[in-house]
């Protein structure tokens, strides 16, 4: 098991607004350049596990990273000492997709490769398998205080075919059956649509677990190269009906930024293939979605200018996904990748990336009042 640090004195940030915000990772800080792709989940006795990449480097999406944790035992008011929850060596652990079961073990899926292993030459094919994206789990019965070792499950969840590979961002889901669900994404080989860009098409699929992550599979597959919905980073949540809602960042140049689809046998397979879903207004970034119960709201959070990473807004829909309308919006600053998280009942969690001047300056995370977005 990993160690964790020793005890440190948290720091405070007192409650100026009705969301009041705390900063757990800023870039350049705790031996990292930078910190990027947060994800955040509540434990079964309500501590906040805020993760994300720390990079040691640079900002560069290669190189050196670990996937880093600080824990709140407040509500995310003060932040513990930064841990390391995933690391590989001085090459690559990233990605990271937490979720915490119905037995209050919390599961920690991500990806690794080398450390030069970019994403360009993982798609071109220039990487072989030992160094591109293989995927591994390791989970904690105690809180995110220590952690198993690492178990790979590369040849249940990655097709040979595919060659970059991404799970989520942000956490992943535990079904109301028991079922995991994992959003991710791939890359395609080169094909003749490709117009010279080696392997640029994206598709969506799930991973899946019935036995609380000790075997693994592959749901749907969405490989929808049609020039339309390019899926890429992607987002889901169980709807009070028990379909699953899957949200995209769609990397397609038209119509529109984010695309969804549902599936009604627990991710196994979609109803329909990703269509545009331009009640989301926002540039090309990965968003999360969260499914309150009481009130039943379907919450999707996300930068909102069309055109820049920036506007950090919840949006709220009430059936399901097909229509969305703006909630809250955090403020005007640059902003970019984000999640959400249930923190009581008169409470949600934003984690997300943001700063005065860039989107990467910190990870941020706000306490919003349920009442703000009803």
């Amino acid at each position: 098991m990993t160690e964790a640090p020793p005890p440190q004195t948290e720091a405070t940030t007192s409650e100026a607004s009705t969301s009041a915000a705390t900063v757990p990772f800023r870039a350049g800080r705790e031996g990292y350049a930078s910190f990027r792709i947060p994800a955040v989940v509540a434990t079964a006795s309500g501590t906040l596990l805020a993760f994300c990449e720390g990079r040691v480097g640079s900002r560069n999406d290669f190189g050196n990273i670990d996937i880093v944790l600080k824990r709140s035992t407040d509500g995310g008011r003060t932040w513990g000492p930064l841990q390391v929850a995933a690391e590989n060596g001085d090459a690559l652990a990233g990605n990271p997709a937490p979720v915490v079961l119905d037995t209050g073990r919390i599961l920690l899926v991500h990806v690794r490769n080398a450390a030069l292993a970019t994403e360009d030459a993982i798609r071109r094919g220039a990487v072989g398998p030992a160094d591109g994206r293989r995927v591994w789990v390791r989970h904690s019965d105690d809180d995110g205080l220590t952690w198993s070792a690492p178990r790979e499950i590369t040849p249940q969840v990655k097709r040979e075919e595919w060659r970059w590979y991404a799970t989520t961002p942000g956490h992943a889901v535990q079904l109301s059956t028991g079922r995991i669900v994992v959003p991710a994404n791939h890359s395609l080989p080169p094909t003749g649509r490709d117009n010279g860009t080696e392997g640029r098409y994206n598709g969506g699929h799930c991973l899946l677990s019935d036995d609380r992550g000790e075997t693994w599979g592959i749901g749907y597959v969405d490989d929808h190269t049609d020039g339309h919905v390019n899926a890429n980073e992607t987002t889901a949540a169980e709807l009070p009906d028990g379909r699953v809602y899957f949200n995209t960042r769609n990397d397609s140049p038209a119509p529109g930024t984010r695309a969804d689809a549902h599936s009604e046998d627990g991710g196994r397979t979609l109803v329909k293939p990703f269509r545009p879903q331009a009640g989301l207004t926002a540039p090309v970034c990965e968003a999360s979605v969260l499914q309150l119960r009481g009130p039943d709201l379907l919450l999707c959070s996300g930068p909102a200018d069309p055109g820049f990473r920036a506007l950090m807004t919840i949006r709220v829909s009430t059936d399901g996904g097909t229509t969305w309308r703006p909630a809250f919006t955090v403020d005007g600053l640059p902003a970019a990748y984000s999640d959400l998280v249930r923190v009581d009942a008169e409470t949600v969690g934003l984690l997300y990336e943001t700063g005065d001047f860039g989107a990467y300056e910190t990870i941020t995370f706000r306490r919003v009042p349920v009442s703000r977005l009803t």
